[in-house]
């Protein structure tokens, strides 16, 4: 990996490093299901992949007449953060993926998601990665817009002090992947065949330079790369 190709690696969190999304949709599904709307974890999973509880309270309130509350909101993160503590799981290969590049690229490595920021550190401690990322972990809630605009990468970039051009983006979602490729990235699409991930057609769709299935193929994939 000497001749690596990219001066620097950004994760996505949710769905790419830790597999969150199915226990945070659950704990959506039965707090919205207080509210009156009756609805799967696997529909919440298909209307808010890759968005925050927040982006989508015009449709929770005409679907329950609640107008989604700091309250609310506040009891939902404690339930989830909660669920997620007793039951997080990492991505199968992540963690090896993670010190491989961290490694290869000297520490140049970050986290930028769309999540809040006590979250992405929680899970990424839970799973034993949370110190190959000090100081480099980035949440799109502390920025004016979060995914799919492109803040959270470029401020990545910027603390890492390299050309997001010259950056690696892994996202699994068609709104990170947007943020990704809006920042000049070149972005790395994770699609297994696994609910609470965009598919790889939608990926592609969207623009992103490869799709892959394994994060443990990641590191040779990343460093056989050839940048135009």
């Amino acid at each position: 990996m000497a001749e690596f190709p990219f001066d620097a690696v950004i994760f996505d969190c949710d769905g790419v490093l830790v597999d969150s999304e199915p226990i945070t949709n659950r704990v959506l599904a039965d707090m919205l299901g207080e509210l009156g709307w009756s609805i799967s974890t696997a529909e919440t999973m298909r209307i808010f992949l890759g968005k925050t509880v927040k982006d989508e309270a015009a449709l929770i309130q005409a679907r329950t007449g609640f107008a989604i509350t700091a309250e609310w909101l506040a009891q939902f993160r404690v339930r989830r953060n909660e669920a997620l503590d007793r039951e997080l799981v990492e991505i199968p290969g992540a963690p090896a993926a993670v010190r491989a590049l961290h490694q290869a690229l000297d520490g140049r490595i970050a986290v930028a998601s769309g999540a809040d920021l006590h979250k992405v550190e929680m899970q990424l401690a839970k799973v034993g990665i949370l110190d190959c990322f000090a100081g480099r972990v980035f949440s799109g809630h502390d920025l004016p817009r979060s995914k799919p605009h492109p803040d959270v990468y470029l401020a990545a970039a910027a603390v890492l002090g390299v050309d997001p051009s010259r950056c690696a983006v892994v996202e699994d979602t068609v709104t990170g992947a947007t943020a990704g490729l809006a920042a000049g990235a070149t972005v790395f699409g994770y699609s297994p065949h696994h609910p609470g991930h965009s598919s790889a057609e939608a990926l592609r769709q969207v623009g992103v330079a490869h799709v892959f299935q394994d994060m443990r193929e990641l590191p040779a994939l990343l460093a056989e790369w050839s940048i135009a």
